[in-house]
This record gives structure tokens, C-alpha cells and sequence, in this order.
């Protein structure tokens, strides 16, 4: 449910974070969009942005990219914890929670506790900034809405993500609002762009209609597991006319497979279903 009582933390630091815009890249309604967080990234799809894992990829993907004429988001985890991730010794079992689900591997973490939570995270931007990448996707900002083994809130959300858009324009690095449509509201005007997963399929995307208004990008992958390329073709794709988002149809695993509105595919993939009209 939407938690409308901003604390006063959040009513100052959003605001701050918004005014801090300038001197770093942020997407345009006018790019394209392709999320490859598989290994190796195919850098030859035509996308205008490229979301990428940071751990991942060395500093020498990005600049591949860039050479191409891409812009390139790092991916990082926020909300989570990940076993097999370099730093995952660095997290205190006080602020690991229960098991995210479907994902044994990770666990909910205490977003509250920055004073040990922070550090860690920040290493990360600094890492994203160092490998030369433009922007941030922080995953699972809405853990409040989970069942963490915290007592969240959304105004501990709401604390949560200020201080991470923070983080990241201190190095000059964008940040986009990753899903947690209740919080739009709230979060909109401080977050640069925005990156939605089925918004159709799920029937949110007039959450984000106010990104748009305000010339900010919004992204939004459907997935192959819930829709088939026919209803994304000649239902999604039509229906997107009135929000201006850029969609693509992807693999549930976010692997260099990707469908576009126009139908086509991308190497090493081809075209899957022929367009037929959707009843």
C-alpha cells in the first residue's frame, strides 16, 4: 500500500537530490534499451543504452560500449544480499534477513542500518564510477513490501532511496527508479529515469506516466515467461502509444535475447512468431 507520510529525512534529502541534476549523462525518452546481464554482454545490439552487471564486466566492456556510442548502467544489487558476490563477506549477519524468494542465494537486507549498510554500498557506486559506467539501476528498492524478517516501512524505504540517489549524483552518475510504483509519488521528481519489469503483464505502467511529462526516460522489459510475442507485439506494443515508454520482450534470465516494437530480433537470435492479430 502507498505510505503517503514522507518522514522528515525524506522531505529533505529528495528534494536536494533532485536540484543536484547537471553534469551527468540521463537517458532520453528518444533511446533505446537493451538489458544483457548475462555473460559475455553482446555489444552489437542497436541500443542506445546499454544496462549492464557491474561486477561482471571490467572497466574495458564499458569502454567497448562507449566507443560504440552507447551509454552504459550499472547494475547493482541494493536491497539484497548476494552470496556469490565479491563482497558478500562484508555484510554482518545482523542486517542479513530472510531468503529472497526463488533466489537461494540471496537474503533481505536491513536497509535501515546504513551505518554498516552504507559503506558497502557506497564501495559499489565508487566501483560503477571507477569502471566508467553512466548511471545506476539499484535493484529491490521496494523490500518494504516483502516479507524481510525487518519491520520496514515505506518511509524506511523512502529514507533509503534518498540517500541512494544521493550517492549516486555525488559521482556524477544518474539513478533510475527500479519498479515500487506506489512510491512514484514520492520518489519521481528525484530519480532521473525509470526502469519498470512488465508494467503490462502486471497492469502498472500508468504509474509512471509522470516520467514522461517530465521528459525522463522510461524502459520497460515484458518477459517471455508471461506473455508470448504475439500479445507483446499486438497488444503491449499499441497499448504504449498513449505512456512513450521503450519496451522490449526479453528472457526471464536478462540474457542478450531481445524483442523490440518493430518486430525484429537480435543476433544471435531470429525472429521467433510470424505478427498475427491478437483476438
Amino acid at each position: 500500500m502507498i505510505r503517503r507520510v514522507l518522514s522528515v529525512l525524506a522531505l529533505v534529502l529528495l528534494p536536494a537530490a533532485a536540484s543536484a541534476r547537471g553534469g551527468y549523462w540521463v537517458p532520453t525518452p528518444a533511446d533505446t534499451f537493451q538489458w544483457d546481464l548475462e555473460q559475455p554482454v553482446h555489444t552489437d545490439v542497436p541500443a542506445t543504452v546499454y544496462d549492464i552487471d557491474m561486477f561482471d564486466n571490467p572497466a574495458s566492456v564499458v569502454a567497448k560500449l562507449h566507443a560504440l556510442g552507447r551509454h552504459v548502467i550499472c547494475y547493482i544489487d541494493v536491497g539484497s544480499w548476494e552470496r556469490y558476490r565479491p563482497d558478500a563477506k562484508k555484510y554482518p549477519r545482523r542486517i542479513l534477513g530472510e531468503h529472497y524468494p526463488g533466489y537461494p542465494d540471496e537474503r533481505f537486507v536491513d536497509i535501515r542500518a546504513l551505518d554498516v549498510l552504507g559503506p558497502i554500498l557506497a564501495a559499489r557506486f565508487d566501483l560503477c564510477k571507477a569502471k566508467g559506467f553512466d548511471a545506476v539501476e539499484p535493484d529491490n528498492i521496494d523490500t518494504y513490501q516483502a516479507d524481510t524478517g525487518f519491520p520496514l516501512t515505506g518511509n524506511d524505504e523512502l529514507r533509503f532511496i534518498a540517500w541512494l540517489i544521493m550517492q549516486a549524483h555525488q559521482r556524477g552518475l544518474s539513478i533510475g527508479q527500479k519498479n515500487d510504483p506506489a512510491q512514484t509519488p514520492q520518489v519521481e521528481k528525484s530519480f532521473d529515469w525509470a526502469l519498470l519489469e512488465e508494467c503490462f503483464y502486471y497492469r502498472f505502467c500508468e504509474r509512471f506516466r509522470s516520467y514522461v511529462a517530465d521528459g525522463k526516460a522510461v524502459f520497460d522489459t515484458e518477459y517471455k515467461s508471461d506473455t508470448s510475442l504475439p500479445v507483446f507485439l499486438h497488444r503491449d506494443c499499441p497499448t504504449d502509444a498513449k505512456f512513450g515508454y521503450f519496451l522490449i520482450y526479453k528472457h526471464l534470465n536478462l540474457d542478450a535475447y531481445r524483442v523490440t516494437c518493430s518486430g525484429s530480433a537480435e543476433r544471435p537470435y531470429r525472429f521467433l512468431v510470424p505478427p498475427r492479430v491478437i483476438h
